[in-house]
């Protein structure tokens, strides 16, 4: 086998390795520091499919292994950031407190739920790993950034954080179809796509305008992805 063959093999263990470092750097509260290893990590997960498509290297070990780098960087790294950041302010004494956790299992349910499904080719069916943890890391890393907010009072009280770790659970699980960002020559305009990357314009012209902390474009441009799709499913039903 030529030493092509083992490059995107070798980009996956370096999401593999953003994940690891990242939850290092988060239990340590090193949140901001966490959230960029995550986003490195995402880097290296859209080019190691790249490169296997490239270079022809795809591999039943490959698949194996971007599954497990996956788990680790968007499953256990935002479970661990959501955790942290509500430990600071409920104690780790309190029950609520470890229900962040349960976004690691359910990503790992989610997971192997992919690697067995065949419809899931070219889009999803449920929340993909990589939105759910952009969600989670961006509000760790906002609420960091911003002790002083008002809003930080609301958003690390007793029910929010657990209640949006429920909710996006549910969503990874779900059977609700969502687009893939990874966009294919073959693939026809979707409104949700477009929707999708006006909002994130917008986002990052409002956060440079208003002064704010660049984890809101990521937590904003996430959150309407969801939001994107949610109502593209309930459209779809409505048309039947």
């Amino acid at each position: 086998m030529s030493i092509s063959k083992h490059i995107p093999n070798c980009i996956t263990s370096l999401n593999l390795l953003c994940g690891v470092v990242g939850i290092i750097l988060a239990l340590e509260g090193w949140y901001q520091e966490a959230f960029l290893c995550m986003i490195a990590g995402g880097i290296f997960d859209f080019f190691d499919g790249f490169s296997a498509r490239l270079l022809n290297a795809w591999s039943p070990i490959g698949k194996e292994l971007d599954s497990l780098a996956d788990q680790v960087t968007f499953g256990v790294l935002p479970s661990v950031m959501l955790f942290g950041t509500l430990k600071g302010s409920l104690g780790i004494e309190h029950p609520l407190c470890w229900t962040p956790l349960l976004i690691a299992a359910f990503s790992g349910l989610r997971l192997a739920k992919f690697n067995l499904d065949e419809r899931q080719v070219k889009s999803f069916i449920g929340l993909p790993t990589p939105a759910c943890a952009m969600i989670c890391g961006s509000l760790a890393t906002w609420i960091s950034a911003m002790p002083e907010s008002a809003l930080t009072a609301t958003l690390t009280g007793v029910w929010f954080i657990p209640l949006l770790s429920a909710i996006l659970c549910i969503l990874l699980v779900s059977g609700i179809p969502m687009f893939s960002m990874k966009v294919q020559k073959t693939d026809k305009p979707d409104w949700r796509m477009i929707t999708f990357f006006g909002l994130a314009i917008l986002s990052v012209s409002a956060a440079l305008v208003a002064h704010l902390h660049w984890s809101t474009v990521i937590l904003t441009t996430f959150t309407g992805y969801i939001i994107i799709n949610i109502t593209g499913a309930i459209l779809k039903i409505l048309k039947k």
